[in-house]
C-alpha cells in the first residue's frame, strides 16, 4: 500500500460490461456473473464469502444508491475430480441489483481489508467514462473482466481530480496536511473560525508566491491553488472538528447529525466559491473587464459576465462582443442551469474542473452552444475526438481580451 495512490484503498479491481443475463437475474433466474476466471487473481482458489457494499451511480441521481450484502465465490466443479474448476461469482439480489442493465459498467473492488466493492455504473455515462479513467482501464467487453492490481503506477496517484471521483464512490481520500507553521498562522489570522471563503482563497494564493497567472500561466495557477486551497481547508477543518469533536455529543443525536450536514455542506459549497475565487484573480492579474453574478434577465445571474451588465444591457452593443461564463467544479446535469443565464449572448462558456466526462455529455454540451472550459493538465483524461472540442484557461482569456480589444477599436 502507497500513501497518496488507489493501492491505500484498493488492492485490485475486476472490470466489464454487463450482460443482459447479468443484469436481469430476476427474468433469467440466474444470480451470477459471467466470465469470471480472471477473478482468480483478485479472489483466490478457495470458496469464500465476501462481505460487500453495492453502490449504484448514474448521471441522473446527485446521490449514489447503496446496500450491503455479500458476494459468494467458488468452483461449481469442486467435487468432481474428473473436470476442470469452473469458478463463478454468486450475488444476492439487492437495491442496487436490481437497478442493473445491459450495458452497465460492473466494478469489482477488493479493499486492503478483504471486503469487496461492487459498483454497478450506468452504461455511456460519465461517471462510468471517469471509473474507466481512474482505474486505467479500457472499456471491457461483455465476456469476461479486466483487472488491475498493485495501482500504484503516475496513473494511479491521487489528485485534485481523481478525489473528486473517488468521494462518488464514497471514498474521501485523507489530503496531507499542512505544514504545523501554515496551521498556527490560520489559526491566528482567522480566530479559529472559518472565514468567508473569498478570504480564505486570497489566503491560499498569497501561500505560492511563486504562482502567476501570467508568467506560470492561468491553467497551472488555477489548478496550484485549488490543490492548495483545498489542502489547507483540510487541514484547518481537521484542527476545528477534532476540538468540537472531543466536546462530545452526549445525548445529543439531533445536534451530531446538524453538526455533521453542516460540515458535508461547507465543503461542497466551499470548492464552488474557491473555483470562482481564483478565477477571478486571474481576470485581475489578466486586467479583464468583468462582473460577477451580474443580473441578466428572469432574475439569473451568470457566475462571470464580460464586459458587464452595462454593456449587456445596451442593445446597440454588438452581442457576439459579450462572453458569459458559468464555474462549476463537476457538471453532472446542473450543466444545464447556464443555458437560461444570458439570452443574448448565443454560446455559453462552462469552466469545470470534472474530468472524463463522457462522449454522450459533451456532445449534448455541443449541441446547445456550450463551449467547454477544462484546465489544460485535465484535458488528457478526454477522449482523443473530445480534446479537440476543449478550450483551456490560456485560449479563454485570450479570447475575452481579443473581444474587449475589438469592441474598444469599433
Amino acid at each position: 500500500m502507497k500513501r497518496g495512490y488507489l493501492s491505500e484503498f484498493f488492492t485490485g479491481v475486476a472490470i466489464k460490461t454487463l450482460s443482459a443475463v447479468e443484469a436481469e437475474p430476476v427474468s433469467s433466474n440466474q444470480h451470477e456473473f459471467n466470465g469470471v476466471k480472471a477473478l482468480r487473481r483478485l479472489l483466490g482458489d478457495q470458496r469464500q464469502t465476501f462481505k460487500a457494499t453495492f453502490i449504484y451511480l448514474s448521471d441522473n441521481d446527485p446521490d449514489p444508491l447503496v446496500d450491503d450484502g455479500y458476494l459468494t465465490w467458488y468452483d461449481s466443479r469442486e467435487n468432481i475430480a474428473s473436470r476442470s474448476a469452473e469458478y463463478r461469482l454468486y450475488f444476492p439480489q439487492t437495491t442496487v441489483s436490481v437497478c442493473a442493465a445491459e450495458g452497465d459498467l460492473l466494478v469489482i473492488a477488493r479493499k486492503p481489508d478483504g471486503n469487496l466493492l461492487a459498483i454497478i455504473a450506468q452504461g455511456g455515462s460519465t461517471i462510468t467514462s471517469q471509473i474507466l479513467w481512474l482505474f486505467g482501464i479500457e472499456a471491457p467487453s461483455l465476456t469476461g473482466f479486466s483487472i488491475r492490481e498493485a495501482l500504484e503506477t503516475d496513473q494511479d496517484r491521487i489528485h485534485f481530480a481523481s478525489g473528486l471521483i473517488l468521494e462518488q464512490l464514497g471514498i474521501v481520500p485523507e489530503v496531507p496536511d499542512a505544514p504545523r507553521s501554515y496551521l498556527d498562522t490560520m489559526l491566528a489570522k482567522f480566530g479559529g473560525v472559518f472565514p468567508s471563503t473569498n478570504i480564505f482563497s486570497a489566503y491560499a494564493r498569497s501561500t505560492l508566491p511563486e504562482i502567476n497567472p501570467i508568467s506560470s500561466d492561468p491553467d497551472t495557477a488555477l489548478m496550484a491553488w485549488m490543490e492548495r486551497e483545498e489542502i489547507l481547508f483540510r487541514t484547518l477543518e481537521k484542527h476545528l472538528l477534532a476540538d468540537r469533536l472531543q466536546k462530545g455529543f452526549v445525548d445529543d443525536v439531533d445536534g451530531f447529525i446538524a453538526f455533521s450536514l453542516k460540515v458535508q455542506n461547507r465543503r461542497k459549497s466551499r470548492s464552488g466559491y474557491a473555483l470562482e475565487n481564483h478565477f477571478e484573480a486571474i481576470f485581475k492579474a489578466n486586467v479583464i473587464r468583468y462582473e460577477r453574478g451580474a443580473k441578466t434577465e428572469d432574475r439569473s445571474k451568470p457566475d462571470f459576465l464580460f464586459p458587464g451588465s452595462s454593456e449587456y444591457k445596451d442593445r446597440g452593443y454588438d452581442a457576439t462582443l459579450l462572453t458569459m461564463l458559468g464555474a462549476k467544479t463537476t457538471c453532472k446535469d446542473r450543466w444545464r442551469q447556464v443555458l437560461a443565464e444570458a439570452n443574448r449572448i448565443e454560446i455559453k462558456h462552462l469552466l469545470t474542473l470534472e474530468a472524463a466526462i463522457s462522449r454522450n455529455q459533451t456532445k449534448e454540451m455541443q449541441d446547445h452552444r456550450i463551449q467547454l472550459v477544462i484546465p489544460r493538465s485535465l484535458h488528457a483524461t478526454y477522449a482523443v475526438e473530445q480534446q479537440q472540442s476543449l478550450m483551456d484557461v490560456q485560449s479563454f482569456t485570450t479570447m475575452v481580451k481579443e473581444k474587449e480589444k475589438r469592441a474598444g477599436a469599433s
